[in-house]
């Protein structure tokens, strides 16, 4: 049964609370956009790496979409919290860095299925929820600061190859960064997409057409359960589900987390053989529905999550046309504008894994092996990455009395 834990709001709060329904839309709007149109290009160009086709990409997006909706709308009105949801995009980072694994895109829709199940059994048995957290953070930080690191510097790159369009993107994001931070990795993915239409002219207009679902029967091979399931379902915890439940919490949210991991877990599950990422807790949106701005009444915010759920599925509805603006394009742009969306994750793992002096080297070593593009018998870099830090994590320890 959901039970609200966090502080009630005061009875000043709900007094003042006056808002009108259009302020849950128009907050819910912001969320919406913000938590979509910020790495939609992330998502497209890591399932792309993946060797998904347009199809089976535009499958992907919409299925994640409608996920992140159903479960936003769900889980706000069951306990009338604003729980908000997102796509993993590090973990779409991961696979972008990955690429094609042995069994091509269906094998990576098994890796996704098999991530829903992991987070599924985090949720269901506590001592598997505890293993995740035994992994020392700056290990886990140092990891996901390899995976990022790749698309990061994309816009540098794209500078050297594409210096006037590169460089209006990037100033772009730099001026709303100062002025409007939220709309920053938006308003440089607009632009990227406005050179895309310019320079592709020739190509002809993109008709709007509905999604379609496509099945993707998931094969379960092991080299990409290893380079994939098992690096996303950390990635999904440690930069997503963890985070995201600490912000609720900042506010006063408080949540079961169980059942949060048993739903978004099974609904990445279900999603997969469509060709979805994983669903998990938003981190940067949860503030927008749980701060005050969303609604200065506590116990009414959940309305706004619930808002943008169904703004999700929406703009599940414009899946075809987005893949089809991504896809059709030079994909050095559209990278440099998923990179500048991705700085403040890499500033953030950077600065976790270097912060623990005592932990410094094994955290190091991780991420150099991550972002090295490391593979060893077809498995990626940031397995071979996390296996680096536990070895001389472990080793350094090792008959060292405890102070």
């Amino acid at each position: 049964m959901w039970v609200t834990q966090g502080t009630p709001p005061p009875r000043s709060a709900r007094r003042m609370s006056s808002t009108s329904p259009l302020h849950a839309v128009s907050s819910g709007l912001l969320v919406a956009i913000v938590g979509f149109a910020s790495s939609t290009a992330i998502v497209v160009k890591g399932l792309e790496a993946a060797g998904a086709n347009a199809a089976e990409i535009t499958s992907g997006l919409l299925a994640v979409s409608v996920a992140m909706g159903v479960l936003g709308i769900g889980l706000g009105l069951a306990t009338r919290m604003p729980i908000s949801i997102a796509w993993t995009t590090p973990g779409m980072a991961l696979l972008a860095t990955t690429g094609v694994v042995p069994g091509g895109f269906p094998a990576v829709t098994g890796a996704f299925l098999v991530t829903g199940l992991l987070i599924v059994a985090a949720g269901l048995f506590e001592p598997l929820g505890r293993a995740v957290a035994a992994i020392p953070k700056p290990i886990a930080a140092a990891m996901l600061a390899g995976v990022l690191m790749k698309l990061c510097l994309a816009p540098f790159v794209a500078l050297s190859r594409l210096p006037v369009a590169a460089a209006v993107v990037l100033a772009t994001w730099l001026v709303l960064f100062r002025f409007a931070r939220l709309w920053a990795a938006p308003g440089a993915a607009a632009v990227a997409l406005g050179f895309i239409l310019v320079a592709d002219g020739g190509g002809g207009p993109i008709a709007f057409t509905l999604p379609v679902p496509v099945w993707v029967t998931p094969v379960f091979e092991p080299q990409a359960l290893i380079s994939v399931a098992l690096p996303l379902f950390l990635v999904t915890m440690a930069s997503q589900n963890i985070p995201g439940y600490a912000v609720l919490g900042t506010y006063g949210y408080r949540p079961p987390f169980r059942p949060l991991l048993i739903a978004t877990g099974l609904a990445s599950a279900l999603t997969a053989p469509l060709g979805a990422p994983t669903s998990n807790l938003a981190a940067i949106t949860a503030a927008l529905c749980a701060g005050p701005d969303a609604d200065p009444d506590p116990a009414r915010r959940w309305r706004v999550a619930v808002t943008a759920g169904v703004i999700y599925i929406g703009f599940g509805l414009l899946a075809a046309v987005l893949v089809g603006l991504v896809t059709r394009s030079s994909p050095l742009l559209v990278e440099a504008a998923a990179g500048l969306a991705l700085l403040g994750a890499l500033g953030a793992s950077l600065q976790g894994a270097v912060a623990d002096e005592a932990e410094r080297v094994p955290a190091l070593l991780t991420f150099l092996t991550a972002a090295s593009g490391l593979t060893v018998a077809g498995i990626g870099p940031a397995f071979w990455g996390l296996v680096v830090g536990l070895v001389v994590h472990v080793f350094l320890r090792a008959g060292r009395k405890p102070a």
